[in-house]
């Protein structure tokens, strides 16, 4: 399903006339199209309308339901939140984030979409801008009803035209979108407040919940004029505070220091059963910092409320101050369940070098995380063994029942050795084992083509010395690097590092200018057509994606069908692992590590509800307030 960032939506249409019906309207003498509309009309009332979807079932909410279960809806508003964010940022248009610019944190905050998740169920989402959904047995396409309420913050209504417009403006200006939306044919107005999105073939039991995932933009703003009376451009970065329609707006903005979001006190939406006890604080604040160091001792400072710690030396050596001690900053953390994950080394398969599986896997041998985890990260770690990691989707074992029938119908374009063996995770931790991968390191770069000459790993028939530089953004991640360093060095390689700011990092991503960079892929327990986004051919070569190392495999493209078009739990689940052991035997990535668990560290000034989501994590602060009894116990800043 959805992409995940530490984290879904969904919906059909009618008939399948009504399939039809755009094709007939612009083929038909204008006398007749009075009569088309008639039968899209009695069409229209043939719909099945429904207040949610899900991809494993029916909602667990029914269409009355007053709030999520997890949320308390008598939670007070108040109180600013003080969040970190890394890097820097120059643009305010989300539409282009992926192409210019680096985007702000945030930025989701003042925009609705026309469905919302829920954090309790796992692909299920529920109307938000859209009051209802309704799509065909054969999901070929969807319709939305929109909430006559909804409007934006300048007072003017949400508009199907709006839906339209800002669908477009997306599936044309953004990656994401072009690969994401690909199968949606036409998108139309089919009543005062419904807009149907047709699919270019049915089966796609996803395209309609996945449709009501995009933010939705006021057209008349991006097609006006900005204070200085110059016409605004959608397709650029931008500076100026876009006029958003969520629940929060932009206070202010400093580029590359701060940006500050206030509640909107007359949301439109703020009564809706999906809203109910969230959007809690006034205001939220994000501080920039160039340095996670700087960021740590800032929250210490209690310049910061709230902090997920991602470094586990950080974790285990770092909050020991005395606010800990006198329990006014609490550490917690708590357990994901809603995301597999794959963090990695990934190679730019793009260039020759890399283009041998071989030469590959030698780098995965050479990759000792047991060492690593025991020097630098105190034990905390695991090992990631799966592209879809702490889930029932990960590969294991050998291919038995479904999965191994999906597999033999790309036999001859996948590994032979997946259908009779485990994947092969090397482990090192010891010098007996760190020499052996070594030597089957060396071994297997033999057979590619490279030879050990003078100490230098040179290609047998040009000579050329075998070269590779880490792309880094993170200083934090210049250790991990060094520590894995002299291993290749041992092989011949000859190794750099470079750290660069975000904005570089982004450029030299799109450009593709890279030999290693180091990112993740979050999985949702359904995926879907994202996969087509992550490691699709068409993917390969378009800046933005997800697909960072271009991968270009048959057999992949074919087992990400096999997933979308699932027909069953049953079904999704062995295609998904067919998938996985796939792109694991290609030995695309050298995979790092996991913890399974978001390590959070808080000044005492906050509620939460008793139970917190099931999939949700922490959740904050989307579902947390302000305590003002906590607060003054912790020397609370000054409210907004």
């Amino acid at each position: 399903m959805a992409w995940l960032e530490f984290r879904a939506v969904r919906l059909p249409v009618a008939a399948v006339a009504a399939a039809f019906l755009a094709a007939a309207l612009a083929a038909t003498p204008a006398d007749a199209q009075d009569a088309a509309k008639g039968d899209a009309k009695t069409a229209a009332s043939d719909k099945v309308w429904r207040h949610g979807l899900s991809l494993l079932g029916e909602p667990k909410e029914k269409p009355d339901f007053a709030h999520f279960g997890y949320v308390n809806p008598a939670a007070p508003k108040g109180g600013m939140v003080r969040l970190a964010a890394m890097g820097t940022f120059d643009n305010l248009n989300p539409v282009v984030a992926n192409v210019r610019g680096n985007i702000a944190m945030g930025l989701d905050l003042i925009f609705d979409t026309l469905m919302t998740p829920s954090s309790d169920e796992v692909g299920t989402a529920y109307g938000l801008l859209a009051e209802a959904v309704s799509f065909p047995p054969d999901f070929s396409s969807v319709s939305y009803r929109l909430r006559p309420q909804a409007r934006w913050h300048d007072g003017k209504p949400v508009t199907v035209e709006d839906v339209i417009w800002s669908f477009e403006v997306w599936r044309k200006n953004s990656p994401t979108h072009q690969r994401y939306y690909r199968h949606v044919k036409t998108v139309e107005k089919t009543g005062p407040h419904e807009v149907t999105f047709t699919f270019d073939e049915p089966g796609n039991r996803e395209l309609p919940q996945i449709v009501g995932e995009f933010q939705v933009l006021p057209r008349h703003w991006w097609e006006g004029t900005d204070p200085s009376g110059k016409p605004r451009d959608v397709t650029a970065t931008t500076l100026e505070v876009p006029l958003g329609g969520g629940a929060y707006r932009i206070k202010s903005a400093e580029p590359g220091r701060t940006i500050v979001y206030e509640r909107v006190a007359d949301y439109w939406g703020d009564k809706l059963p999906v809203n109910v006890g969230i959007n809690n604080f006034d205001g939220i604040r994000f501080e920039y910092f160039r340095d996670t160091t700087v960021a740590l001792e800032a929250f210490k400072a209690d310049q910061l409320d709230w902090r997920t710690e991602s470094l586990a030396k950080d974790w285990a050596t770092a909050y020991d101050f005395p606010a800990v001690t006198e329990k006014r900053v609490v550490l917690e953390e708590f357990p994901i369940r809603n995301i597999g994950i794959m963090q990695a080394f990934a190679f730019n398969l793009r260039r020759d070098k890399f283009s041998d599986w071989r030469v590959r896997r030698a780098f995965d041998l050479a990759f000792d995380f047991e060492d690593l985890n025991q020097a630098l990260f105190y034990g905390q770690y695991r090992r990631i063994g799966s592209y879809f990691d702490g889930t029932e989707l990960a590969a294991s074992g050998v291919p038995a029942g479904q999965e191994l029938e999906m597999l033999e119908s790309v036999r001859d374009k996948v590994p032979p050795a997946l259908f009779t063996e485990p994947y092969p995770t090397p482990t090192g931790g010891s010098p007996e084992a760190t020499r052996a991968n070594l030597r089957e390191a060396l071994k297997l770069l033999n057979e590619a083509g490279w030879e050990v000459k003078d100490r230098r790993l040179v290609n047998v028939k040009t000579g050329e010395p075998f070269m590779v530089e880490f792309l880094i953004a993170q200083p934090t991640f210049e250790r991990v690097v060094l520590r894995y360093k002299p291993a290749l060095e041992r092989l011949g390689i000859v190794v750099s590092v470079r750290t660069v700011d975000e904005t570089q990092y982004q450029n030299r991503l799109r450009q593709f200018d890279f030999d290693f960079v180091v990112n993740s892929w979050g999985q949702s327990l359904s995926p879907g057509n994202e996969q087509r986004y992550f490691w699709g051919s068409e993917a390969a070569d378009v800046p933005g994606t997800g697909n960072v190392g271009g991968i270009r495999n048959p057999a992949v493209d074919a087992l990400i069908e096999r997933v979308i078009f699932a027909k069953t739990r049953e079904e999704l689940v062995a295609a998904t692992r067919a998938l996985d052991r796939v792109l694991l035997w290609n030995h695309y990535v050298v995979p790092q590590w996991t913890y399974g668990k978001q390590r959070t560290a808080r000044w005492d000034r906050f509620g939460r509800p008793e139970r917190m989501p099931a999939y949700g994590a922490a959740a904050f602060p989307t579902i947390w307030w302000w305590d003002a009894e906590r607060a003054d116990r912790t020397r609370q800043p000054a409210r907004p």
